[in-house]
C-alpha cells in the first residue's frame, strides 16, 4: 500500500508556512503539499486542489471548517474514493501524520482529526 498524500490548504501563506514547520521538525521527505487560496478564485482554487490531491490516497487539511477553503475542496472531492477532508489542521495533527501516513485513509484522516482535538487544551 503507498503511503498517503497530505493537502494544506490555507487562507494566505499558512499552509506553507505549517509545511515548513513540519519539514523543520520531521526532516524533508513529508508528503505533503501547501494549496494557497492567495489570488484565487473558487474555480482556479478547485483545480489546485485537484491537482495537488492527484490520483492516489490524499487526506486534504483544510484551516477552517467553513470558507472558501473547505467549500472548494468539497465541491470538487465529495465522493471521491481515496481522499478525506480534514478540517481545523494544526502542527500536531501534519507532524502525526507524517509518520503514520500509511494505511486505510479513512483511518488515517479519523486518527487525524483524534490528534488534532488532543492538542487543543486551555492550561
Amino acid at each position: 500500500m503507498s503511503a498517503i498524500k497530505g493537502v494544506v490548504v490555507g487562507h494566505g501563506s499558512l499552509a506553507a508556512a505549517l509545511i515548513d514547520a513540519v519539514q523543520r521538525i520531521a526532516g524533508a521527505d513529508t508528503g505533503l503539499v501547501a494549496v494557497s487560496n492567495t489570488d484565487c478564485d473558487r474555480g482556479s482554487l478547485e483545480e489546485k486542489i485537484l491537482a495537488a490531491v492527484g490520483d492516489g490516497p490524499a487526506v486534504v487539511f483544510i484551516d477552517m471548517p467553513s470558507g472558501s477553503c473547505l467549500f472548494a475542496a468539497m465541491r470538487r472531492l465529495e465522493g471521491k474514493s481515496g481522499t478525506r477532508v480534514v478540517t481545523g489542521v494544526n502542527l500536531a495533527m501534519l507532524l502525526e501524520f507524517v509518520f503514520n501516513r500509511d494505511g486505510d485513509v479513512n483511518e488515517v484522516a479519523e486518527h487525524m482529526v483524534q490528534v488534532g482535538i488532543r492538542a487543543v487544551a486551555a492550561r
